[in-house]
């Protein structure tokens, strides 16, 4: 066993890519949310063997991220900073809440994802139908925290029996629902081919319109990079994450290779980046009224990446950055989170973020515990066992 600077233990061994030891996760139990049941892998963070901790640290980011960024969702950048400056200043977050809900209950973009990454878990690969009724119990038993609109009304038509590929929210909604709850993709699958057409899919239960599907298929290559630290960087990785979403989003694809590179030059690029894409007029979104950074899906997931690249091993200020711009905070941090876990893992998280990690919750169940095992057994997937090139070790 190994020690990190972070206080996080890691086992020292290593898997070989074909028929190497899957992760010993400990003895799996039975978690339900609501209705829906599943066997889920234990895997304290202290615990998680390399190189599984880099899919575990991906959730257990996202959730930190989404946490920090709940207390204060839809306020304006001034006082987002200012809260993101006393929460760093403070050795425990844990007094500020919001509403009844104390610090580490995370939201809708931590409870989609973790429902999708049960699913894979659960089905040995994608099923879109499981995954559809999912998110319809997570509204029809009202466990949902901070609900998207039409992340919503899908899945009341899911409810109703419409078909999974019937039920998403046609343009001009534009949101980013399908983007925050993408990451279980990038850590399950490690082909390129069929990691696009699952997050298209997923993205498609609830949004139909090309621009949330494109953001889905960005962050789940993205979190894939991070966990095989496979990112080429500079202007050529950009123009491969650009070319795997021009299909559906040329624009989001222009603004990667045209802006980016600047953006991640600038000091505070994010009313720039709030404006990008084309915000579709009219949405019940109502885009335009925020400030900061919206929900809508083309701004949101730039600013994500943006505030990833600027300090990928970083996840501290990867995070800080997130909630400090103002506006749709939960969701980019928590994307954002995703990435920066994926390529840092438990063990990058440092001090503070690891002690804060212990009051994760969803309305006092599925904590850092469950988070870390779910991530790392995505993780450990066979479609990474299959890649040519794996975790890393």
């Amino acid at each position: 066993m190994g020690l990190s600077a972070a206080g996080v233990r890691v086992v020292e061994r290593r898997w070989g890519l074909g028929g190497g030891r899957r992760p010993e996760l400990g003895v799996g139990a039975v978690f339900r949310v609501g209705s829906i049941g599943c066997q889920v892998p234990s895997a304290p963070m202290e615990t998680v063997p390399l190189p599984f901790e880099f899919g575990a640290g991906c959730l257990v980011t996202q959730a930190l991220g989404d946490a920090l960024g709940f207390i204060v969702e839809g306020y304006d950048p001034a006082t987002c900073q200012a809260f993101v400056d006393k929460v760093l200043a403070a050795p425990n977050p844990a007094n500020w809440t919001r509403g009844h809900f104390a610090f580490g209950q995370y939201s809708d973009d931590t409870q989609l994802a973790r429902e999708l990454g049960l699913s894979l878990v659960a089905r040995g690969g994608w099923d879109p139908s499981d995954f559809a009724q999912r998110v319809g119990r997570l509204f029809g038993e009202d466990l949902i925290v901070g609900r998207g609109r039409a992340t919503q009304a899908a899945a009341y038509r899911i409810l109703d029996g419409v078909p999974w590929d019937q039920a998403g929210e046609p343009s001009p909604s534009a949101g980013n629902g399908a983007a925050m709850r993408a990451a279980p993709i990038g850590l399950f699958f490690a082909d390129p081919a069929e990691r696009l057409r699952v997050a298209d899919e997923q993205a498609r239960v609830t949004h139909l319109d090309p621009r949330s599907r494109a953001a889905a298929i960005l962050v789940a290559d993205v979190v894939a990079l991070a966990l095989h630290n496979n990112w080429q960087g500079g202007r050529k990785g950009l123009a491969w994450l650009a070319s795997r979403v021009d299909a559906q989003d040329p624009l989001l694809a222009r603004h990667l290779t045209v802006d980016m590179p600047g953006w991640l030059e600038a000091d505070d690029p994010g009313a720039e980046i709030a404006a990008a894409g084309e915000a579709p007029a009219g949405s019940g979104h109502k885009f335009e009224r925020w400030h900061g950074i919206s929900p809508f899906a083309t701004p949101s997931v730039l600013y994500a990446l943006y505030a990833f690249l600027k300090t990928p091993l970083q996840p501290e200020e990867v995070l800080a950055r997130s909630v400090a711009v103002g506006g749709d905070v939960d969701t980019v941090a928590a994307m954002a989170g995703a990435m920066a876990g994926a390529r840092s893992g438990l063990s990058g998280l440092g001090p503070r973020l690891t002690r804060w990690a212990g009051h994760l919750n969803d309305q006092g169940q599925f904590g850092s515990t469950h988070l870390a095992g779910l991530g790392a057994a995505l993780a450990g997937s066979p479609g990474v066992a299959r890649s040519p090139q794996g975790p890393r070790s």
